[in-house]
C-alpha cells in the first residue's frame, strides 16, 4: 500500500538506469504506476529510449534535473493529501470529456476543503478584513455588432476572482451563448493583472462542501467557456493566478503580453486548480507539465508558457 496514509508520499523512479526486463514486467509496472495513490516521478534525461520513454510518459511527471524535481518534492511533503488527489485526478480526466472532467475536478475540490490541509491552512490564516464597498461591476461585458468584450473589473483587488466576479462572468458568458450572432469574444482584466486568483477573503464561506461542489458546478464559468471556446480570445498581463490561468486556457486563442507570469498556488492551500485547470491546461500542455506547475508551485514566465503552448503569442 504504496500511499501518504502508509508515510509513503512519493515514489521517484530513476529512469536513466534502463527499464524492467521483459515486456510482460514492464506491462505490470506501468498498470501499478497508473494505480499508485501517490505522484509518481521519472527522473532522467528527456532522451530515452522508447521502452524507458513509454515507463517516463506513465508517471505523472518527467523531470531532468534536481532543480526541476526539488520543488515538486517540497510540495508534496507540504501538502501529501492534496498532491495526491491531483495526480489521481489528472489521470482519471485524461481522454474525458470537458463535463465530466469539471465534475470530477470539483468533487475532488469538495473532498480537500472537508480536510486535515485547507484545515491548518484556515487556522493559520488571520481573520478576513471588512470588505470595502465595490466600486463597480466585477465584470464589465459590452457588446459592439458581432463582438463581445468582457473585462475582469476589479483592479483594486488585482481582479481577485469573487464569487460576484464568477457570476458576473457566467452571465456574460450565457448571453454569448445564446447569440450566434457574437462572433468574437475577448477576455480582458483591466488594472496591473489579468486575474490575481480566488478572492482568499471568501474561500471556506460556504456552509459545506457539499453545497460548494454544487455552486462550482453549476455556476461553472469553465464549461461556459469550453462551450463557446472557439469564439474566445484570451488576453493576458501581469499575474495570472489560479483561476488566472485555468480559466483562460479553455479559449481558442491566447495571447499574453511580455510581463505575464502564471502560477498555480494552491496546493500551499491544501487544495488543487479549482476553476477548470486540471482539464484546460493538460489540453494545452499535457498533464505532466500541468502536474509540475501544480506541485512545484513555481511560477513560469510568458516565453515558458508560449513554448509549452500554454498561450499562443506572446506581445
Amino acid at each position: 500500500d504504496w500511499s501518504p496514509l502508509q508515510g509513503e508520499r512519493v515514489l521517484v523512479v530513476d529512469v536513466g538506469g534502463g527499464a524492467p526486463a521483459g515486456s510482460a514486467t514492464c506491462h505490470t509496472v506501468l498498470e501499478t504506476l497508473a494505480s499508485l495513490p501517490c505522484p509518481t516521478i521519472a527522473f532522467g534525461p528527456a532522451e530515452l529510449s522508447p521502452e524507458i520513454l513509454a515507463f517516463a510518459r506513465r508517471c505523472d511527471l518527467h523531470v531532468a534535473t534536481r532543480a526541476e524535481l526539488a520543488p515538486v518534492l517540497a510540495g508534496i511533503d507540504a501538502a501529501p493529501l492534496a498532491a495526491a488527489t491531483l495526480v489521481q485526478c489528472l489521470r482519471a480526466s485524461e481522454g474525458t470529456g470537458v463535463e465530466r472532467g469539471l465534475v470530477l475536478e470539483s468533487l475532488a475540490y469538495s473532498t480537500l476543503q472537508a480536510g486535515p490541509e485547507f484545515a491548518a491552512w484556515r487556522a493559520a490564516r488571520p481573520a478576513p478584513r471588512m470588505r470595502p464597498a465595490p466600486k463597480g461591476a466585477a465584470v464589465r461585458a459590452v457588446r459592439a455588432w458581432d463582438a463581445l468584450r468582457i473585462t475582469l473589473s476589479r483592479p483594486e483587488k488585482r481582479n481577485a476572482f469573487s464569487a460576484e466576479m464568477r457570476d458576473g462572468l457566467v452571465e456574460a458568458l450565457r448571453v454569448a451563448l445564446c447569440t450566434p450572432e457574437i462572433r468574437e469574444i475577448r477576455l480582458e482584466g483591466e488594472g496591473p493583472a489579468f486575474c490575481s486568483g480566488g478572492d482568499l477573503d471568501e474561500f471556506g464561506e460556504l456552509p459545506d462542501s457539499a453545497t460548494a461542489h454544487l455552486v462550482r458546478t453549476t455556476r461553472s464559468a469553465a464549461r461556459l467557456l469550453a462551450q463557446c471556446a472557439e469564439r474566445v480570445c484570451a488576453e493576458l498581463h501581469g499575474a495570472c493566478v489560479g483561476a488566472g490561468v485555468e480559466l483562460p486556457a479553455f479559449a481558442a486563442r491566447v495571447v499574453a503580453r511580455a510581463d505575464t507570469s502564471f502560477w498555480l498556488p494552491e496546493l500551499d492551500l491544501g487544495l488543487i486548480p479549482g476553476a477548470g485547470g486540471t482539464v484546460s491546461l493538460p489540453r494545452r500542455i499535457g498533464r505532466q507539465r500541468t502536474a509540475w506547475l501544480a506541485l512545484s508551485r513555481r511560477p513560469i514566465d510568458a516565453e515558458t508558457a508560449r513554448r509549452w503552448g500554454l498561450v499562443d503569442a506572446v506581445r
